[in-house]
Order: C-alpha cells, then sequence, then structure tokens
C-alpha cells in the first residue's frame, strides 16, 4: 500500500475561485486546496480520506478516465512554482469531474511527489 497526505480542489472549485484566493494560493497552496486529508493506494482503490463532510472519496480503475501532471489555466506557474515538481497531478474522473491534487507537498520548496503517483496511477488506469 502507498499513502501520503493531500491537498486537493476540483476544476469547479478553482474556477470559483475569487482574484484574492489566487494572491492568496500564491504565498500557501491551502487557500485554493481546501480539501485535505491522507491519500491512500492499494493496487485496486485510491481513496482519498477526508474528501468531504460525508467521508472518504473511493476510486476505482474505471473511475478514472485521465491522468496528467500539467499546470493549466486554473492552477498555473505563478501560484504552482516553477519547478516541475509543482505540477498539479490531475485526475479526471466519471463521478466528480477534474481533481486537482497536490501529494506530500512541501511548502517551503513547492514541491510534491506528484510525479512518482502520476507513473503509479496512469499505469494502474491504464491510462499510461
Amino acid at each position: 500500500m502507498r499513502s501520503g497526505k493531500y491537498i486537493a480542489a476540483t476544476a469547479d472549485e478553482l474556477a470559483a475561485g475569487t482574484a484574492g484566493d489566487k494572491v492568496a494560493g500564491g504565498v500557501s497552496q491551502k487557500a485554493l486546496f481546501r480539501r485535505h486529508g491522507e491519500v491512500e493506494f492499494d493496487g485496486d482503490t485510491l481513496t482519498l480520506r477526508g474528501w468531504s463532510d460525508g467521508g472518504d472519496l473511493r476510486l476505482g480503475r474505471g473511475d478514472v478516465t485521465a491522468v496528467r501532471r500539467e499546470f493549466t489555466n486554473l492552477y498555473g506557474r505563478f501560484i504552482g512554482g516553477l519547478l516541475d515538481s509543482g505540477k498539479p497531478l490531475i485526475l479526471e474522473t466519471a463521478t466528480n469531474g477534474e481533481i486537482y491534487l497536490l501529494i506530500d507537498r512541501k511548502e517551503f520548496m513547492e514541491t510534491t511527489d506528484n510525479k512518482s503517483w502520476e507513473k503509479e496511477l496512469a499505469a494502474w488506469s491504464g491510462r499510461a
């Protein structure tokens, strides 16, 4: 089993952010990524613990339609940092739309473990 800590937001949540949220996001990503908890991957299911008040979000292989890691117009280099390791992990899902994740993000360094998670989840989902 693989696990870590995540902060996350849906594409809709990022799009709804105000200019003030984006400025605050330049200081701390937690201003934009308001969902947080433990991420666990057991080879069959990706679980985002504490996803909502309703509980955890569990995604099976068929729930994930695409896996990519890139800066977008919703979360770009200015906010995410200039380094490749700051790119968000984006899961397109059949149930929750696009989910932007920062896994094991180091605030000061603006780095994440997203690159290794992308490879593993892309292979698992058949989207490599």
